[in-house]
């Protein structure tokens, strides 16, 4: 069992935990995803609102959150702990609502500030009785609080010191924020205060409450609410059989017979007597010294033993994440290497010199100058390559149409014009350089016997592109440079145009990939969770 007098390696190493749990990301829609977004949630509330901070400042009063399904009077309950109205009770409820958080006035700054629940903003309000309707929630300065998580605080002489009471929003509202506030603020809890009814103590979000508290070993609490005085012992004995057989008999249990109070009536408050024992047991935890290290640490080193399985299981989601991003990854590098082989091997066929640039190297010197030539031959293989990039991303989207992961990831479908543009863009910037080379080449000759360096220039550019159809612009290249030029030319126009052609293939390749690299699914954090796992066990 954790004491509270926690060492400070012990609270570095659950800090580092938490930075390992927040870094970790899970964009892609995969089948455990969902489950491990919420573990994630958790295990950032649970160390955040909870653990750290409890660990940091194991004098901070107990804090008791009340939870429980809508209508089970948990308001009710509150209101009548503290012996005044404090939170808004009835079974019709606003669609939004601030939580409610009540201790004693020596205790108020222990949670005016961020020590828990940081990310909460605080304010300060009116009781609601005395209000005509639910008002905005005030607080000074920055933007209207209506669109931050708020926490509302107030103070009640009627709790001991060392006491703070938490009235959490409804677990089955019917507002998915409300819910998953719920769950929140649970988590931030030394003890938790599951109410149910008479009427609902069987159904099934109570009881995931309640498996839940069991999974983590917290300190908890049930009160069965509003139970009917002639069946209040035959309701008592199902329900006590029923936590039993969970595994929950030990379970502390407090039945509140309904009452003419239980519905909101009079000035919503139940008689003393109906929660004296439930007020009696929650000040002796808080002020028994022996009673509250025993509450407050079993429900920390119950956080910390769930970690030992549900951090694997975020690490495993986060594998899964990645494999399936090597997946799709792997498929657009596949298909863009499918498609450099394929043009590569077109090259040798002379695949370029098609169309008009076949027709201009047949009427070449005769019908067409070196500089429409290699006008032609600059347009052939801007057109084969764009062809390239095309097959390529069909073979992506089939191939990423098989993976439910790719959802996530937008295909970004490039229009042909911009691909052209590009692609016509670095196939002009090899002719240029291409050129640079013949001038280059012809610079070093005898001026009587320098050729015209587009000559030059064309006749290589039909040597490197014409594959087996144009054999003879090697020959005619070597006429006018001789053979050494020749070769030499011929060698480094080689290394230049697969230079270009990769270049082109590689930037229209990472600029699909460039929405999946966005979402940064990468190993990294697996590793990142077990080693810090590894290192709060140590530490331990």
């Amino acid at each position: 069992m954790v004491t509270l007098d926690a060492r400070p390696q012990l609270i570095d190493a659950l800090s580092a935990l938490r930075d390992r749990v927040a870094a970790v990301r899970l964009p892609l829609p995969l089948a455990g995803a969902p489950r491990a977004r919420q573990t994630r949630a958790e295990l950032l509330a649970q160390l955040d609102d909870y653990l750290v901070p409890r660990l940091k400042e194991p004098e901070a009063p107990m804090l008791v959150v009340i939870g429980g399904s809508t209508g089970a009077g948990k308001s009710t309950l509150v209101n009548s702990l503290v012996g005044r109205r404090v939170s808004e009770a009835g079974v019709l409820r606003p669609t939004t609502r601030t939580p409610v958080l009540v201790c004693h006035p020596d205790d108020h700054h222990w949670f005016a500030g961020k020590r828990v629940l940081p990310q909460f903003t605080r304010v300060w309000l009116p009781p609601q009785d005395e209000l005509e309707e639910e008002p905005l929630p005030r607080r000074t300065g920055g933007r209207a609080a209506v669109e931050e998580k708020a926490l509302r605080i107030e103070t009640a002489s009627s709790l001991p010191r060392g006491l703070a009471l938490l009235d959490a929003p409804d677990i089955d509202s019917l507002v998915v924020e409300n819910r998953l506030l719920a769950g929140e603020l649970i988590c931030a809890a030394d003890v938790w205060v599951m109410v149910t009814t008479a009427s609902r103590y069987a159904d099934a979000v109570p009881w995931h409450l309640l498996r839940t508290a069991k999974e983590y070993n917290a300190t908890l609490v049930t009160v069965l609410d509003r139970v009917p005085h002639q069946v209040i012992e035959e309701v008592s004995r199902q329900y006590a059989a029923l936590l039993t057989k969970a595994g929950l008999g030990e379970v502390p249990r407090f039945t509140i017979p309904e009452l003419p109070e239980s519905a909101g009536g009079s000035n919503g408050l139940l008689p003393n007597t109906a929660v004296a024992a439930l007020f009696a047991w929650l000040a002796h935890r808080a002020q028994d010294p022996a009673a509250r290290q025993q509450a407050m640490a079993r429900t920390a080193g119950g956080v910390i033993d769930s970690l030992n399985v549900r951090m694997p299981e975020l690490a495993s989601a986060v594998a899964a994440q990645y494999a399936a991003a090597v997946r799709l990854t792997t498929a657009v590098e596949e298909a863009y290497e499918t498609e450099r082989q394929r043009v590569g091997r077109q090259l040798r066929a002379g695949a370029v010199l098609a169309g008009d640039a076949r027709t201009r190297w047949r009427g070449y010197p005769r019908d067409s100058s070196a500089g429409e030539l290699l006008d032609s031959l600059v347009a052939s293989l801007s057109a084969l390559l764009q062809c390239a990039v095309a097959a390529a991303d069909e073979q992506v989207e089939n191939a990423w149409r098989r993976e439910p992961a790719a959802a996530a990831v937008p295909l970004n479908r490039r229009r042909d014009l911009e691909v052209g543009e590009r692609i016509g863009m670095a196939v002009r910037r090899w002719r240029r350089v291409l050129e640079e080379l013949a001038e280059e080449e012809v610079r070093g000759m005898e001026r009587n016997a320098a050729p015209d360096p587009e000559t030059v220039a064309a006749l290589l550019a039909a040597s490197l592109l014409g594959g087996r159809r144009a054999r003879s612009a090697g020959e005619r290249l070597a006429e006018r440079i001789g053979a050494q030029g020749a070769l030499r030319l011929r060698d480094k126009g080689s290394e230049l145009a697969t230079t270009y052609i990769d270049e082109v293939l590689n930037g229209e390749r990472e600029r699909r990939l460039a929405p999946l690299d966005a979402l940064e699914v990468g190993p990294e954090p697996q590793a990142e969770l077990i080693a810090a796992l590894s290192l709060l066990q140590k530490e331990r």
